[in-house]
């Protein structure tokens, strides 16, 4: 597989990329002229809060494999995934990542990042789901197209682990970059980190510990807001 290329141009359909609302979960993501689209207001993502590393918003999203359990319903929602029917690396460490983007959004303080999940399983934890976001290398949302190309180097201090909210431990956890490079075997993402949650009005308890957006209203006016559009998403395997 070594020098092959994985490009997709939006030209009919999401072809398996998707989104995320918190009480619907999975939702295809909107194409339209040959580009995917992705709109605020977007769920808050609190599974990485503290004593993780913090909110985020997701914008799209593509699986990379479709494992034996894979839920028949995300299959139904993200339609034909032509990087997993094309039996297209997990293994993702060098590879170069470029996108074709744009949009107008205000980002109060977050970037725009490259996330990669996968299950990196640890002595006695065969459920060991890792996030991590490409910190050192954010991608620019500009009124204009513009095409950015990143590189997925296995070198820690390109990137952040976010780590797991306190009662999400038995689902999420850490693992060095190089690890989870070697088999990126849950998404590609890309999501606007970090966030600046707060409650909209007074609440009773830990605002970590309880789930922002669900158990409270979140002050929106702290949260980027606008549109991101991408019309083309290539990686280049080495």
């Amino acid at each position: 597989m070594a020098g092959k290329v994985f490009i997709e141009t939006f030209d009919s359909s999401p072809r398996g990329w998707i989104g995320w609302e918190g009480k619907v979960g999975a939702t295809r993501v909107e194409v339209r002229d040959g580009a995917a689209i992705s709109r605020s207001p977007w769920w808050v993502d609190f599974n990485h809060c503290h004593p993780g590393e913090g909110y985020l918003h997701i914008l799209f999203a593509l699986h990379t494999s479709h494992g034996q359990n894979f839920p028949k319903q995300m299959l139904d929602v993200a339609g034909p995934n032509p990087y997993v029917e094309g039996g297209f690396p997990t293994n993702l460490t060098n590879a170069k990542v470029t996108v074709r983007i744009k949009g107008e959004v205000n980002l109060c303080g977050a970037q725009c990042l490259f996330h990669a999940q996968g299950n990196v399983p640890r002595p006695g934890r065969p459920k060991n789901w890792v996030n991590q976001v490409l910190i050192q290398q954010p991608i620019r949302i500009t009124k204009d197209w513009s095409e950015q190309t990143l590189h997925l180097v296995p070198d820690q201090s390109q990137w952040l682990n976010l780590g797991s909210r306190h009662d999400r431990t038995d689902m999420y956890g850490k693992a060095p970059i190089a690890d989870l490079l070697r088999d990126v075997n849950g998404d590609i993402i890309f999501v606007l980190f970090p966030l600046d949650v707060r409650p909209l009005k007074p609440i009773q308890g830990d605002p970590y510990k309880l789930r922002a957006g669900h158990e409270y209203e979140v002050d929106r006016s702290r949260l980027p807001e606008g549109y991101v559009m991408m019309d083309e998403f290539r990686i280049e395997f080495p």
